[in-house]
């Protein structure tokens, strides 16, 4: 059995200047533990039940920084937002977390839900069928990014001219993917 760690609160230690040195610790301490996976949350405010004004760090500076203090756990955010990071940009950012990381990053990705935090910042908020439209456009973007087909892409709700990602992914043929989501029809189909 593997196990893995999900790292979602930052509210202790209360002192932000020791939330680095205390998300480092954890990580080293769980990697020697033997846990095999560390992700965390795609979020900008903190959940509603546990209170939209607590701390909140954001998800991808978060695992690089968990690259630098660990060697052998796998790195992801559990559920990337897909309106939060144009498709191609994340293709490259998860890209640059697995180079740096020695070939440990993985891609979760879901339509995405929170819209007191999309309102919030500005994110457009669409409607459930154009999250669940982008969601396959982007999960399409990655894959040729990370092919050797660096042409461009034509989809309804992304254009690309080119789908250049040098360098390429160490993970072998791409890093992992995990589409996280509730519903059978669309989420399990993606």
């Amino acid at each position: 059995m593997k196990l893995g760690l999900h790292y979602w609160n930052y509210s202790a230690p209360p002192d932000p200047t020791k939330i680095a040195a205390t998300l480092a610790e954890t990580a080293r301490v769980a990697e020697q533990a033997g846990v095999s996976s560390f992700t965390v949350m795609d979020h900008y405010f903190q959940m509603e039940q546990a209170g939209a004004d607590q701390p909140m760090l954001e998800a991808y500076t978060t695992l690089g920084h968990v690259a630098a203090v660990t060697e052998r756990m796998t790195l992801g955010v559990l559920v990337t937002g897909v309106p939060y990071r144009h498709p191609g940009l994340l293709a490259k950012i998860v890209t640059t977390l697995d180079v740096l990381s020695g070939g440990r990053a993985r891609l979760g990705i879901g339509a995405s839900w929170y819209e007191r935090e999309q309102r919030g910042l500005g994110v457009p908020v669409v409607p459930v069928a154009e999250r669940f439209e982008r969601l396959e456009e982007a999960l399409q973007i990655c894959l040729q990014m990370w092919s050797d087909d660096n042409g461009p892409f034509h989809g309804r709700h992304y254009q690309l001219e080119e789908t250049l990602c040098v360098p390429g992914p160490i993970s072998r043929p791409h890093p992992p993917i995990l589409v996280g989501g509730g519903g059978e029809r669309k989420t399990l189909r993606l």
